[in-house]
């Protein structure tokens, strides 16, 4: 009986997840909502890098390893191409197509935090949707500005940052309602290719708002790569992973 190991954290992940029998493995790192409906068998928690991965993929009889972590989960990228290489299994990856810059938008590519600071140094009243990262910086945050950041989870802000917890999908309107509130003059993003979180590059393009873009990381090697949920569910079901419908 073969057995798939899947690496979850985005949402195309859980489609998959929904489909999975029993004797498969959903792996989530535990940050978010871990369902509780599935067929499949769910594990949250690290495995102690790609050693402790490969060791996993061993001790369970793991025959694939399916890499459907978000595109900016760089290291956990690695480790599963590394890990299914140390084992001697495939591995294939759900990677989400990034965003496409369209007509009237102002997108600005950033390397690294340092690179994000120097170009947000024109700007009053950014709105950063990196994640818990801007956490870390919040004591640096230079006079005139003002930061709304938003996370996943409330965190604490302080006199020049508001936290924001709030989980997508986000509407259009809501979109509009935040930037006019805050009067957003830049917004920070990365390319996550999310639809539930598309709607603020729209509303940035109708306030003519620069949106810096977070580079994404260079994506590991892997034997296979897929776009969508639709030619992944093929590939698992042509390999015997699943039954054909």
């Amino acid at each position: 009986m073969k057995r798939l190991l899947l690496l979850g954290g985005v949402t195309e992940a859980l489609a998959i997840a929904r489909t999975l029998g029993p004797q498969h493995i959903y792996s989530l790192a535990g940050i978010g909502r871990v369902p509780t409906d599935l067929t499949c068998q769910v594990r949250v928690g690290g495995y102690g890098g790609a050693a402790g991965l490969a060791q996993f993929i061993e001790s369970e009889g793991i025959d694939l390893l399916l890499d459907a972590t978000h595109p900016y989960a760089a290291q956990i990228s690695q480790n599963a191409a590394t890990a299914a290489q140390l084992s001697a299994i495939p591995c294939w990856a759900l990677r989400r197509p990034a965003w496409q810059a369209q007509a009237g938008d102002d997108w600005r590519e950033v390397s690294d935090w340092a690179e994000l600071v120097e170009a947000l140094k024109p700007f009053k009243r950014p709105l950063f949707t990196l994640g818990r990262e801007p956490l870390q910086h919040l004591d640096e945050i230079p006079d005139g500005q003002f930061w709304t950041l938003r996370a996943l989870d409330q965190y604490p802000g302080n006199k020049r940052c508001e936290v924001i917890g709030a989980r997508g999908p986000f509407l259009l309107d809501e979109e509009r309602g935040l930037f006019e509130r805050r009067q957003i003059d830049v917004l920070i993003s990365k390319n996550s290719g999310s639809s539930a979180t598309e709607p603020k590059l729209e509303v940035a393009r109708e306030r003519g708002v620069p949106v810096l873009i977070l580079k994404r990381p260079e994506p590991a090697g892997v034997e296979r790569e897929f776009g969508s949920v639709v030619n992944t569910l093929e590939a698992l079901t042509q390999q015997g992973y699943l039954l054909p419908l």
